[in-house]
């Protein structure tokens, strides 16, 4: 039987070294479960994030642009829905909700015999099934047309009190924490703050406050 699954699916089954420990005990299926757990764990974090970071048009975050799979919000004109973000959630909340019903599967290996099975290979395959499909769609139809916007991603950079940081130790902390009061109060940039006192030349702030020199490591 090993030999034919391995020939019809392509991939290498064999035979338990052990028929007593696999026929009485389940626990390598109620592990590989738990490892299906985990992936949904991460996946539903992923999609959760994708999803978060889509939201608007106006008074969300913004910073990612998701493809329309389906005509717009029926409540909210203009707004994209998370419909593939969403269908990869509950996916994982299913996966999860299996994997504590094979751990309850692998609860019932009584003596040389487990009288659950039927229950857990419903479940396991169950959860195979939906994830894998999940997994494909959420590639072709979410992340393979996924893009940041970038204008937004640039305007929350320019309009961050973060980019303060980066002056402390030329300006030192006080003034730095001063002109981050003074753009917070003001509406101003950091950046239009400090060209407007003239700490420092234009050239000299447009390479401290160049975020893409923030992300290089020392």
């Amino acid at each position: 039987i090993a030999s034919e699954i391995s020939a019809f699916t392509k991939i290498k089954f064999i035979e338990t070294p052990n028929h007593f420990e696999a026929q009485s005990s389940q626990d390598s299926v109620v592990e590989f479960s738990g490892s299906l757990k985990t992936l949904s764990v991460c996946l539903n974090k992923i999609a959760n994030d994708i999803r978060w970071l889509a939201s608007g048009p106006r008074s969300g975050l913004g910073e990612l642009i998701i493809p329309p799979v389906q005509p717009g919000s029926s409540i909210m004109p203009g707004k994209v829905n998370p419909v593939i973000c969403e269908s990869m959630i509950q996916v994982c909340a299913q996966v999860i909700a299996n994997d504590t019903a094979i751990t309850l599967g692998g609860l019932g290996s009584v003596f040389e015999l487990n009288l659950m099975l039927p229950l857990i290979a419903h479940n396991l395959l169950y959860s195979i099934k939906i994830l894998s499909n999940s997994i494909n769609i959420f590639n072709e139809k979410l992340l393979s047309g996924i893009k940041a916007d970038k204008k937004k991603c640039n305007d929350y950079i320019e309009k961050s009190l973060a980019m303060c940081t980066s002056l402390a130790p030329i300006i030192g902390y006080d003034e730095a924490a001063e002109i981050a009061y003074e753009a917070y109060n003001s509406g101003k940039t950091v950046k239009q703050v400090v060209l407007e006192k003239n700490i420092l030349t234009k050239e000299k702030v447009e390479s401290i406050l160049n975020p893409k020199n923030m992300l290089k490591s020392k």
